[in-house]
């Protein structure tokens, strides 16, 4: 599939409007990026909540820590396999080597603390009409006029009866243009009000505020991802040097990196 035809998501429509060059040496020209342990760090940390999630928050810290350490060194050690100086790593502010150990120790510690807050967090995990728990749920849908796809990481009932959307962050970085994208995707897919939203971080082991969903509409949030989509299509991709560059995965292959 071309990059012309392909679907949408809220990660490539953010990358693009952060800098439209990066989103086209990663997405066009197909440059390998350099890895970084904060990527699998996140990965892990997923994948060990959703799993105390599926076992009904009856998985031990001892269990989910496990969970959350075998996920983070199968990554890694698959990306050492292909890149194996760490000096090529991507990290902020320390050694790539130092942080992929670091990050080791900091999700075990984090993965501990969501199994102590799901014990007392209420309420629990929506269900899907189809008997699923809301857990890394898929969507494929249409807004202005673009196919976007994507997975929530959790969906809980509120007592009046909407969703609230869920994502789980382990750094700083929030989206609220995600948590919007999951509020009209969810309302196409399931006929459900979803009228807030918020972030469990990994950083606190608890929740942010609350962000409230009710006014977004499917063509506010539609609009970015058709600027997004005509944009891609015209072939314009100028650079947005600066900042972001230290944290630019395909900098090493980028004429115009700060």
């Amino acid at each position: 599939m071309s990059i012309e035809t392909q679907h949408r998501s809220v990660s490539q429509t953010e990358q693009y409007e952060k800098c439209p060059h990066r989103y086209y040496l990663q997405r066009v020209e197909r440059v390998v990026p350099r890895p970084a342990a904060w990527s699998f760090h996140g990965t892990a940390f997923h994948a060990a909540a959703e799993a105390v999630e599926r076992s009904g928050r009856a998985m031990s810290v001892e269990e989910a820590v496990t969970c959350f350490s075998d996920h983070y060194s199968d990554s890694v050690n698959k990306a050492l396999e292909q890149e194996p100086n760490t000096g090529h790593w991507l990290a902020a502010g320390v050694h790539p080597g130092k942080d992929i150990e670091r990050r080791y120790h900091l999700g075990q510690e984090q993965t501990a603390r969501y199994v102590e807050w799901a014990k007392e967090a209420k309420p629990a995990i929506w269900t899907t009409p189809s008997g699923q728990p809301a857990l890394e749920l898929g969507f494929n849908v249409e807004l202005g006029g673009v196919k976007v796809r994507g997975f929530i990481d959790q969906l809980t009932e509120e007592p009046d009866g909407s969703l609230r959307v869920r994502d789980l962050k382990t750094g700083s970085t929030r989206s609220k243009f995600q948590l919007e994208t999951y509020k009209v995707a969810v309302e196409q897919a399931y006929d459900v009000p979803v009228n807030r939203g918020d972030w469990y971080m990994g950083k606190t082991g608890g929740l942010s505020r609350t962000v409230q969903l009710a006014e977004v509409s499917d063509e506010g949030v539609g609009e970015r991802f058709a600027a997004m989509d005509a944009a891609v299509k015209r072939g314009d991709f100028p650079a947005k040097p600066g900042f972001n560059c230290r944290f630019c995965d395909v900098a090493h292959a980028c004429f115009f990196k700060q």
